[in-house]
């Protein structure tokens, strides 16, 4: 599996996070490209779920909220922003959330 490849499969789903994950070790010589499209992944999947659940209890709570289910549009645009950067093989951080990953999830770099 190429770099370019595995960077990308680090924003598709957590199945391909994990596919991605296993699978740089295969990638030699070590890419930064990967590790770093690994971390703002894994970021931007644990945003997503969070803001999931959250969302989720509070349209269960004040169901007039509704419209506050359009904030996940802006997390879609993040996923293919992310997707784009680990096309064109930048390691750019996602906007809003990506340089708080950027030095979080030391597993990764192991």
């Amino acid at each position: 599996m190429k770099s370019k490849t595995a960077a990308i499969l680090s924003y598709i789903t957590i199945i391909g996070w994990l596919v991605a994950y296993i699978k740089r070790h295969d990638i030699t010589p070590k890419s930064d490209l990967v590790t770093y499209h690994l971390k703002q992944g894994l970021g931007l999947f644990i945003i997503s779920v969070l803001f999931n659940l959250g969302l989720w209890i509070i349209l269960f709570l004040a169901p007039m909220l509704y419209f506050i289910n359009y904030i996940g549009i802006v997390l879609f645009i993040l996923f293919v922003i992310g997707v784009i950067n680990a096309a064109s093989e930048a390691k750019k951080p996602l906007p809003l959330i990506g340089k708080f990953f950027e030095n979080q999830f030391k597993f990764i770099d192991e």
